[in-house]
């Protein structure tokens, strides 16, 4: 009678226990979304041509690049903070670039993440004068967040290769 009690209570044990691991909701890591990096990327560079060509036809305008709560870090100043303000820079700085320089943006590399709502874009740009003699270039950082099915750039920094004389 003991070893039958025993049995009895190990079956009833092993039967809880199954029904207990049965009815509890299995986790599943979630699915991660696929994104197409290489149309992406595509859409990024899209972004930098229109920003360039804006830029050398010397009209700044509201091409939807930044954000309205961008920051955008330059070299030896302040961060613009805003789109508003970054845009002011944009204007006074196109005064300074020469009538005859053309820039060009290129996306090396994008790190995207948040299945694809934000993208980090690494970049290499270049400035040639009138006669294609290269003036300026440098690298550039900038990460993108989508809104309204758009990428914009919420935060963006520069730098020269040339070196300081």
């Amino acid at each position: 009678m003991i070893m039958k009690n025993k049995v009895l209570k190990g079956l009833f044990f092993a039967g809880a226990v199954s029904l207990f691991t049965a009815c509890n909701p299995k986790s599943e890591a979630p699915m991660a979304l696929a994104v197409d990096t290489a149309q992406i990327k595509k859409e990024i560079q899209s972004k930098e041509d229109e920003f360039a060509a804006t830029y050398n036809a010397r009209e700044v305008k509201n091409i939807g690049y930044y954000a309205e709560n961008a920051t955008s870090f330059r070299q030896n100043r302040a961060p613009l903070v805003g789109k508003e303000a970054i845009v002011e820079f944009l204007k006074e700085d196109v005064n300074t670039f020469s009538n005859t320089n053309k820039l060009s943006c290129t996306t090396n590399e994008i790190y995207v993440s948040d299945g694809g709502n934000q993208v980090l874009e690494i970049g290499y740009y270049q400035v040639v004068d009138g006669t294609n003699t290269v003036v300026n270039t440098g690298n550039y950082i900038s990460l993108f967040v989508k809104k309204d099915g758009k990428y914009v750039c919420l935060r963006d920094m520069s730098v020269s290769d040339i070196p300081v004389e």
